[in-house]
């Protein structure tokens, strides 16, 4: 995968799960994504796209972005998060806070960013 592959999937990601997060949301999707990478030893595109990690990968017809706005919103929060130490403390999972999944009692609260709870 090239460096180019990895920068797209990853500003699809922050863009699908975060656009109409602040900036510190989308910058802490960005972290959470490297991090799961990072520990799986994996591909940005290959983490991104594992069944039922993100939930747009499952709900999308379209990867493609239909907010041009919001996806260069999106891209600067992970250039922003390239250079940024990781705030979330190594979180790998978050989701909405308006939902608790099972999932959650595996792992620890980090903090809230946004409208999305993170976990490690």
């Amino acid at each position: 995968m090239t460096l180019l592959e990895g920068l797209l999937w990853l500003t699809l990601n922050v863009y699908h799960e975060g656009r109409s997060e602040p900036q510190i949301g989308q910058i802490a999707i960005a972290h959470v994504t490297l991090n799961r990478a990072l520990e799986k030893h994996l591909p940005v595109k290959d983490v991104v796209k594992q069944p039922y990690q993100f939930s747009w990968t499952l709900q999308k017809q379209s990867y493609l972005p239909d907010d041009p706005d919001a996806f260069i919103k999106c891209m600067r929060s992970v250039f922003i998060a390239l250079q940024s130490p990781d705030f979330t403390r190594g979180a790998t999972h978050y989701h909405l806070e308006s939902i608790t999944p099972d999932w959650t009692s595996d792992y620890t609260y980090v903090a809230q960013y946004g409208s999305h709870k993170f976990y490690k």
